[in-house]
Order: structure tokens, then C-alpha cells, then sequence
């Protein structure tokens, strides 16, 4: 740096930074952990804090009552060169306690120290009770105007781009927890529309487990860990969550999407989204329809095959939330079109049979066409972690006007609920003043105090009607665009603890679904229940889940039945005679393959020019290359991501061998256990199980030049997906044809119709 310099070694340092992104002619492979290099020796030479690295944003500098300040994003980040105290007061040392001599006792003076400290002891909240493993991005929504005939709801007309903040997460699991793990995942959205917050707080599955709120205590207390050794962690596999649903079939639906693929997705970016409810949508002229939401990925819906999200829990827990950072530094912005299922509002509230009301049903988007009304981006990754993703607070009665709730019994409960857990999780009323809960839109409440208050408040009269204040705040008449509760008509009845008697089926539409997947998603639906039935200790409660599957399907029942080895009941009601629905089916289709990972294996005897090439090839297709070396550091001049120790299949979406790499020095099992796998190989056998690895998750693998060897001794050569040619970009190419299908099923026969 330059020391006599300050704001020149600065401006070095970043403008070496943005070069270093930005250089078009040499992309960079995502992860870098700050925005400039780090220096060798410590800096000294005092500077302003670097910026944010480039694909990173923030919360807009709003007001605590949602006026635009001019301000950059950064103004809300750490301010000057120099360290200093909570009030700006400089520091000379933050490493020694203040003590009576340098052997003798702390005092009690230290203000800095009890500062620090202080600070340091109070810095975690609680976690959110569900959904507390997550990761957020900021992105952008653009409107269609193909809602405007439906809704009045601003954000949603022609043209319109409105800033969000999405969070994906996990429901059982603690924030330690790990991100592949089979459950279902948050999709909440927050829409900072100029007509104030909309929050679509939504899952990647269409239905839920419970029809009433009152059972949520229930179902979670159910799949949370046993109370008394608070195992196992993040998974359903456990007696008391097959307990429950067993015993509360309602259930069934919901068990049978955890069951199957949707249940380990192989990234948020690939991840289906739904509202689960159905709401009631107001247009200009004050007519209603009935809604349900849904967010279709740009790539596709996939997922991670079994042994791969075990393998990723273990060696890289962060797997998810590290794809979507990465995709976003890289580039390759995630996308979703929001899509609206449309139906009359009518006094029963039901479509083709089915109840709207129930949150266990889904209606098959045969019958009811899901209509695109948007398209979401995400392009922004948190600056800071905790301020955002943490503090973030959705809510499903942030609506803006057009949208409204319905008489669903699980949403009037999530009414209640959201914010009464913020109250506790955020320490009081003011959640909506931390700056990623800001509205995007004038705020005048009339709330005021509490712990955690960040407005200023002007004026005496906070109540109304009111004179000292002039009026203010007025009421907004029709023409000023209020929020309005529409009219609904409520049905004269009486007070009873009961569901209609629509609620009462909790077995066809599981069956929908078991009849709507393909025979390999079947294989895999089985063995989801075999598994997890297999972990409970109880074999009432496997033989009571048996009799819920006999209800749903006599072979996925026997199957499964088989695997545990016990004798397939007979169904308890008649098996319900219902038409699939494909687009419930994740194979079969074809997507793009933006922000996939291709391994490329090298060594010092591969042709060089060839992996250059490929490598360029994969970042010119909007995918990430990872060059698999013998070691670290360089191979020729190309930098090598990981080393046969550090790499593994669970990370690639495919892998080319462009050598056949003699054991490394370090391929001993005593240092690496991966080393044993393949016994005395000439090729490092820790390739070799990475190539038994992807070709057992049904991945693409391509070979060319003496690479193609590995592939015989990993006795993998001709069978399908397993592609060879004499060049790279041939290899290249077929193997992103077949990345298209996500995976290579045909590899794996099924005996399932």
C-alpha cells in the first residue's frame, strides 16, 4: 500500500478488485469472501472501509417511516479509518483489558472492555421457531399487467418494477443446522410496492399438514426433535412426527410431497414456490376472484438424489445458500415467474369439487392454468447477514390494496402468529423500523414508543380525531387507493370447533399426486418412506403409516411394506379413482443449465490447451467451471479450485476428464480416507470415486484423450450418459445436451408403472 497515501492506496485497492471482477476476458470462478485481495503482511497505512464486493446490496436508506434519504446504501455501514467506541470515540488498543500493572487486575473503569463485552453477550436473538435455517437476497419484480383484469394492486401492473427481499429456508431444523436435509422450505417474498409492504410468505410446496392453525403447536412440536435428547436434528425421520401424521391423516398430502423429490431440492434456484392459501383479489371496479399464488423457477424444478443431499449435510452444510450466493456473483441471477391460478368467487369457494379453503388441496393446474403476472430477479446478496436475513420479518397481513385474505383456518391463524413472534424474536413493536423491514411507502401510524423506536415523531396529537395537529393523519378516501377488507358476506351459523365436511377427504389427493410422478420419482418416493419408517422405534406406528399408504395405493403401500418387512394392510376406505396432474411431474422436461457446476479433471500431463478451452467454454454457457488438480495452487497457468482431497462428486452438476491422473503423493488412506475407495488403481482412486459417485447420482460424465481410461476402470465406459469423443468442445456439447434433463434416469430401470 501506499503509505503516504491513504485514499490512493484505497482506490488502489478497490479499483484492483472491480478489474478483477469485471474483466469480461477473465471470469472469475464465485467465492471470493471480501471485495479487494488480501495483503501478505497486515495493513497498517489507516484507510476508509473498503466497499461491499460488487454483486452484494442493502437495505434502501429509508426513514423509519419510509421517506427516500438520498442516501447511498453504505451510509447505514461502519464509517471512518479508525476503530472507536459505540459513540465515535477513537480507540488506541482493542487487544489488552486495563489492569492495575501489567500482571494485576482488571478495573472496573474499563469502559471499553464492558462496552465490547457487553455488546458481544447480547448479540444473538432468538431464532425463529420455524423456517431458522435460511438465506436471503435482494432482487427486483417486474410486472406483466396481466393481473391489472383481477387486481388493483399497483405493483402488479404493466411495467411496474417493485425492489424485494426473499428468504428461503428450512422449517424444522435450528439455524445450525444443515441445508439438504428432506423437509419442506420457506419462499417468502417481501414487495417494498409504494402502496406499502406486500409479504408473500409461501413454501415449495402447495399444500400443508394442518387445515386449522390451532394444530401448528401440534405438527411442530411433533417434527422438531424428541424434548428429552432434542434428536434428530432438521429431519422428520422419528417417531413422533409419523406419530402425529399418522394419527392426524390430514396430513397424508403433505407427508407425500416431503416424501418425494420436492423434499431435498437440488437448489433454491431450482425450487418451486407457492402462496399454499387462496386469497381474494379486488380489481378498480371492486370485483373479486379467488387466487392462489405460485412461483415457477426459470431452470426448472430438480432436486438432489438421496445419497447426495447425506453426502452434502456432511462435507458442505452450507450447500444451498452457497449456490445462490455463488450464482449471484457469477451472474447467473436467479429467476421465477409469479403466476396466478384464477377462480370464481362464489359463496361455496370451491373449483372442480374442490375446497379453496382447505390448504391440504391443491387444484391441479390442468384444470386451472397457472397465468404468468411477473417475472422475480434476484441480484443483490446481503452486505450484512444478520441485519437482513436474520431481522428480516414477514408477515401475512401485509397486504397492499387488491389483495385480500380468505376464511382459510390455517391463514387466520398465521394473522395472528407472525406478528406475535416477532414481539419476542425482535424485542418489541418496532420490527417494521429496522431498515430491511422498511416500507418503500409513506408511514403515518399513529404508533409510537416502545422499545427499538427509530422515528422521530412530530406533533401531540396521536390519536384521532384530533384538532392540534391540524387533522393529521387523515383518512384515505376511494380515490386515494386505501386498503379496503372486502364486504364478504359471513354465513349466519353457530359457534362450533369444526371443519366442514368438504375437509373431510385425506386421501385422494396424496393419491393425485403418487399417480402424477414419473416411475423413477415412484422409486424414489418408496424408498423416502422405507427410510424414514425404518428409523422409527416403534412398529405400531410403521404398521398404523402402512395403513394410511393402503388408503392411498395398494403398490406404493406393499412396497414399502416390503422394505420393512411387514405385511401390507388393506385399505381402510375405498382408494380414490382420480386423473394425474404431469405438471406435477419434475421429469420430463427440459431446462437451461444457467449457474451449474462442471468439474474438469486435470493433471500436469493433460493437454493444456484443451482444458483452456473447455473452461472457457463452460463460462461462455453461463456455468461454473471447477478444476479438479492432483493439488493445490496452478496447473500450467490455469488455478485449480479443488485437489482430489478437497473436491467431491456432491458439489457437480457434471464432470469431464480431460487425463487419467497417476495416484498423487497424498492419495494415502491413512491421510485421506476417500484414498482407499479403489484399492491399487493406477488412476487416483479418489477420481475414480468421483466418477462412481456421479455416475451413481445419474449425473453426465465426459471424457476425451487419456481421460477416457477412467472411465474403463471405473467400468462406467458405454452406458448411457457416459459420453467420449475425440475433442473437448464435442464432449462439451453433449454433455450439456444432457444436462438439459437434469439427470441421466434412464441410466436406473424401474420395475414401478
Amino acid at each position: 500500500m501506499n503509505a503516504r497515501n491513504p485514499a490512493k492506496a484505497v482506490r488502489d485497492v478497490v479499483e484492483a478488485a472491480a478489474e478483477k471482477v469485471t474483466d469480461a476476458l477473465t471470469p472469475q470462478v464465485p467465492g471470493a469472501p471480501g471485495s479487494a485481495p488480501p495483503t501478505l503482511d497486515e495493513p497498517t497505512t489507516p484507510h476508509a472501509p473498503l466497499p461491499p464486493k460488487p454483486e452484494q446490496g442493502a437495505p434502501q436508506t429509508r426513514t423509519p417511516t419510509g421517506a427516500e434519504t438520498g442516501a447511498p446504501a453504505t451510509a447505514n455501514g461502519q464509517q471512518g479509518a479508525f476503530l472507536t467506541t459505540a459513540q465515535g470515540a477513537r480507540l488506541r488498543d482493542t487487544d489488552h483489558s486495563l489492569k492495575a500493572g501489567p500482571r494485576g487486575p482488571v478495573l472496573l473503569q474499563d469502559h471499553h472492555l464492558r462496552e465490547k463485552i457487553t455488546h458481544f453477550d447480547h448479540e444473538r436473538i432468538p431464532e425463529r421457531v420455524v423456517h431458522a435455517r435460511g438465506a436471503g437476497a435482494h432482487g427486483e419484480f417486474t410486472a406483466y399487467g396481466t393481473a391489472e383484469a383481477v387486481t388493483r394492486a399497483g405493483f402488479l401492473q404493466k411495467g411496474r418494477t417493485t425492489e424485494v427481499f426473499v428468504r428461503f429456508s428450512t422449517v424444522l431444523g435450528s439455524r445450525g443446522s444443515a441445508d439438504t436435509v428432506r423437509d419442506t422450505r420457506g419462499f417468502a417474498t417481501k414487495f417494498y410496492t409504494d402502496e406499502g409492504t406486500f409479504d408473500l410468505v409461501g413454501n415449495n410446496m402447495p399444500v400443508f399438514f394442518i387445515q386449522d392453525a390451532i394444530k401448528f403447536p401440534d405438527i411442530i412440536h411433533a417434527g422438531k426433535p424428541h424434548p428429552d435428547r432434542e434428536i434428530p436434528q432438521a429431519q422428520s425421520a422419528h417417531d413422533t412426527f409419523w406419530d402425529f401424521v399418522s394419527l392426524h391423516t390430514e396430513a397424508q398430502h403433505h407427508t407425500m410431497w416431503n416424501m418425494s423429490d420436492r423434499g431435498i431440492p437440488r437448489s433454491y434456484r431450482t425450487m418451486e414456490g407457492f402462496g399454499v392459501h387462496t386469497f381474494r383479489l379486488v380489481n378498480a371496479a371492486g370485483e373479486t376472484v379467488l387466487a392462489k399464488f405460485h412461483w415457477k423457477p426459470k431452470l426448472g424444478v430438480h432436486s438432489l438424489v438421496w445419497e447426495e443431499a447425506q453426502l452434502l449435510s456432511g462435507m458442505d452444510p452450507d450447500f444451498h445458500r452457497r449456490d445462490l450466493y455463488d450464482a449471484i456473483e457469477a451472474g447467473a441471477f436467479p429467476e421465477w415467474e409469479l403466476g396466478l391460478q384464477i377462480f370464481p368467487d362464489t359463496p361455496e369457494e370451491t373449483f372442480a369439487g374442490i375446497d379453496l379453503l382447505d390448504p391440504t388441496k391443491i387444484v391441479p393446474e390442468e384444470l386451472a392454468p397457472v397465468q404468468p403476472v411477473g417475472k422475480l430477479t434476484l441480484n443483490r446478496t446481503p452486505t450484512n447477514f444478520f441485519a437482513e436475513t436474520e431481522q428480516v420479518a414477514f408477515h401475512v397481513g401485509h397486504l397492499p390494496p387488491g389483495i385480500d385474505v380468505t376464511n382459510d383456518p390455517l391463514l387466520q391463524g398465521r394473522l395472528f402468529s407472525y406478528v406475535d413472534t416477532q414481539l419476542t424474536r425482535l424485542g418489541g413493536p418496532n420490527f417494521a423500523q429496522i431498515p430491511i423491514n422498511r416500507p418503500h411507502a409513506p408511514v403515518n401510524d399513529m404508533l409510537r414508543d416502545g422499545f427499538h423506536q427509530h422515528a422521530v415523531h412530530a406533533g401531540v396529537a396521536p390519536y384521532r380525531p384530533n384538532s392540534l395537529d391540524g387533522g393529521n393523519p387523515f383518512p384515505a378516501g376511494d380515490d386515494d387507493h386505501p386498503f379496503v377488507d372486502v364486504p364478504v358476506q359471513v354465513a349466519q351459523a353457530p359457534k362450533v370447533r369444526a371443519n366442514p365436511a368438504s375437509f373431510d377427504d385425506h386421501f385422494s389427493q396424496a393419491r393425485l399426486f403418487w399417480l402424477s410422478m414419473s416411475p423413477v420419482e415412484r422409486e424414489h418416493i418408496i424408498r423416502a418412506y422405507t427410510f424414514e419408517l425404518g428409523k422409527c422405534y416403534h412398529q405400531a406406528i410403521k404398521e398404523r403409516q402402512l395403513q394410511c399408504l393402503a388408503s392411498i395405493d395398494p403398490v406404493l403401500c406393499a412396497q414399502v411394506a416390503t422394505g420393512l418387512g411387514l405385511p401390507a394392510p388393506e385399505p381402510t376406505v375405498p382408494v380414490a379413482d382420480v386423473a394425474p396432474s404431469p405438471a406435477l411431474s419434475q421429469v420430463g422436461r427440459q431446462w437451461p443449465a444457467d449457474g451449474r457446476m462442471v468439474g474438469i479433471v486435470v493433471d500436469s500431463e493433460a493437454d493444456l490447451d484443451s482444458v483452456r478451452a473447455a473452461r472457457e467454454a463452460v463460462f461462455a454457457a453461463d456455468m461454473v467451471p471447477l478444476l479438479i488438480a492432483p493439488h493445490g495452487g496452478t496447473i500450467g497457468d490455469l488455478p485449480a479450485q479443488r485437489s482430489f482431497a478437497t473436491g467431491r462428486s456432491v458439489e457437480l452438476d457434471a464432470l469431464l476428464l480431460a487425463t487419467a491422473p497417476a495416484p498423487a503423493p497424498d492419495a494415502l488412506p491413512a491421510r485421506d480416507a476417500k484414498a482407499g475407495a479403489a484399492g491399487s488403481a493406477t488412476v487416483d482412486p479418489r477420481v475414480l470415486l468421483m466418477v462412481e459417485e456421479c455416475w451413481r447420482h445419474a449425473k453426465a460424465i465426459g471424457a476425451w484423450g487419456t481421460g477416457v481410461a477412467v472411465l474403463e476402470q471405473a467400468g462406467v465406459a458405454g452406458t448411457p450418459g457416459v459420453v467420449t469423443a475425440d475433442s473437448a468442445s464435442e464432449v462439451l456439447t453433449a454433455v450439456q445436451q444432457l444436462m438439459a434433463d437434469h439427470r441421466v434416469w434412464q441410466r436406473f430401470p424401474t420395475s414401478i408403472t
